[in-house]
């Protein structure tokens, strides 16, 4: 059996050799950034384990001894999971690798967008020393925290800020009333929006949810209001958010993702204070990291024996090569 890593932007891959190898699977390595790349290097593959690199209808249709596609990380919308099912294709996950990485890393952006850490520092770098030297600060026991998806990662959030803010509200649409904590408020999309001092987002990527934070909800936010991004880039409109951000009404911001990875450095983003970029780096912990691509490779070879991945999130009906 023969596994493709399409891409990767890690140092190496010792991690994943090393589990394959031992499951007697072969692994060929590649860097592929579009799908006429995935199926060149594809070819005699059973499985696929990607990170960023498109898994389209015509990929699949090119390819139909794939029985499998593996992704490094719980998003998965660079995969189309219809056309993987209409292949009766296997797609995988790790959904449950870095909850606490990613929760803290919100809840840190939140904290240092609210408390002007970074600007702090920069003023110190220039020279300027006074705790009024970037505008007002809030106090945080005063807020509601806004929470945009409550699944694993929104409710490890939530369970942070409760004790934190005033008031914890949040929007699923996806989850029943009894699966929301007792300290959080289900409100309406709208209501999140125009209630929220402070939001932090947590959903997945979707053709629902994609642009899905553009002009007319961040319009809706108080004046003053902060909003982070730890999910997805593509959830948020940042042209619009750039321009809600020149027109006064947002006092922070604090984004770990953005639609194009990395940041152009002419970028209207970076020109403003009250932003706050860290480089798709919430997930990140050694341990995490170690976590993410163990689960990843895993849902391979656990394919492989015992017919299905561990964490599947399309259901197909391929298996691995017989023999194996």
């Amino acid at each position: 059996m023969k596994v493709l890593f399409t891409d990767y932007d890690l140092h190496d891959v010792t991690l994943e050799r090393n589990i394959f190898r031992e499951a007697g699977i072969e692994l060929v390595e590649a860097q592929c950034r579009t799908e006429d790349e995935v199926i060149r290097w594809s070819e005699g593959c059973s499985a696929l384990l990607i990170q960023y690199a498109p898994i389209t209808d015509r990929v699949l249709a090119a390819r139909p001894e794939i029985g499998l596609v593996s992704r490094i990380g719980a998003g998965y919308d660079t995969i189309d999971p219809a056309a993987a099912a209409r292949h009766g294709v296997w797609v995988a996950n790790s959904p449950d690798y870095g909850v606490g990485e990613v929760s803290l890393h919100a809840m840190s952006l939140l904290l240092a967008v609210i408390r002007n850490v970074a600007r702090f520092d920069r003023d110190i770098h220039q020279g300027r020393w006074h705790y009024t030297s970037t505008g007002q600060i809030p106090r945080a026991q005063n807020l509601t925290v806004g929470i945009l998806g409550l699944g694993r990662i929104g409710k490890r959030f939530a369970h942070y800020a409760q004790p934190i803010f005033r008031r914890v509200i949040a929007c699923d649409p996806y989850l029943i009333d009894g699966d929301f904590p007792q300290y959080v408020q289900r409100v309406t999309l709208d209501q999140l929006f125009r209630e929220a001092d402070a939001l932090s987002i947590h959903c997945l990527l979707s053709d629902e949810t994609r642009g899905m934070v553009g002009g007319r909800l961040l319009r809706m936010m108080r004046p003053g209001s902060y909003l982070v991004n730890t999910a997805r880039g593509a959830i948020v409109d940042v042209d619009e958010l750039a321009q809600v951000l020149e027109e006064g009404r947002l006092a922070g911001v604090g984004l770990d993702v953005l639609p194009a990875e990395p940041i152009t450095p002419d970028h209207r983003l970076l020109a403003d204070p009250r932003v706050l970029l860290t480089p798709h780096s919430a997930f990140y912990s050694v341990e995490s990291e170690i976590e993410l691509r163990r689960k990843a490779a895993m849902n391979i070879v656990t394919w492989r024996t015992q017919g299905r991945p561990d964490y599947p999130v399309v259901t197909g009906q391929r298996r691995a090569p017989s023999g194996s």
